[in-house]
């Protein structure tokens, strides 16, 4: 769904969408996003009830979430609508824990992912919701999702450093 979402939210201009006002363009943006959480919630839900996790999915589920985030955040700042400064803060973070997490899984490692993680995700969620339906204080909300991301990754890197 993240290719979707970032097509209605980059190739506006185009014959198909002459006659769609662009707040159409958003709700459904908006909908693609809250579809695909959503199943990625019930998706790892599922995987832990039912007890099948695989080293596979650990790696290939924050991959896919990256996905839908950056392409989320990409076309929102395509749009103008998301600082670029705090896209590239996100993205750095992301990558870089992303790493942090396969250097440590070539390791036979892991580190669970945290309440302060959880929180990220949602305030990141939120954030995009907001800025993709142009809802008043969703600069503010990208600021704060801005300040978890960081934050709950000083968390990471100080568990690796714990379990070094």
């Amino acid at each position: 769904m993240a290719p979707l979402m970032f097509f209605f939210l980059v190739d506006r201009n185009i014959p198909l969408f002459h006659n769609v006002n662009v707040s159409w363009l958003d709700y459904f943006s908006a909908l693609l996003f809250v579809i695909a959480s959503i199943t990625d919630f019930f998706d790892g839900y599922i995987a832990r009830s039912w007890n099948q996790v695989t080293k596979l999915g650990a790696i290939l589920d924050p991959l896919a979430d990256k996905m839908l985030t950056l392409s989320a955040f990409l076309g929102l700042m395509y749009l103008g609508r998301a600082s670029a400064w705090a896209i590239m803060i996100i993205l750095v973070r992301e990558f870089f824990i992303t790493g942090l997490r396969v250097l440590m899984a070539s390791e036979n490692k892991s580190i669970k992912a945290s309440f302060v993680g959880k929180i990220k995700t949602v305030s990141q969620m939120i954030a995009i919701g907001f800025l993709l339906m142009n809802w008043p204080y969703a600069t503010f909300l990208l600021w704060l999702a801005v300040f978890t991301t960081l934050y709950s990754g000083v968390e990471y890197v100080y568990e690796y450093i714990k379990n070094n």
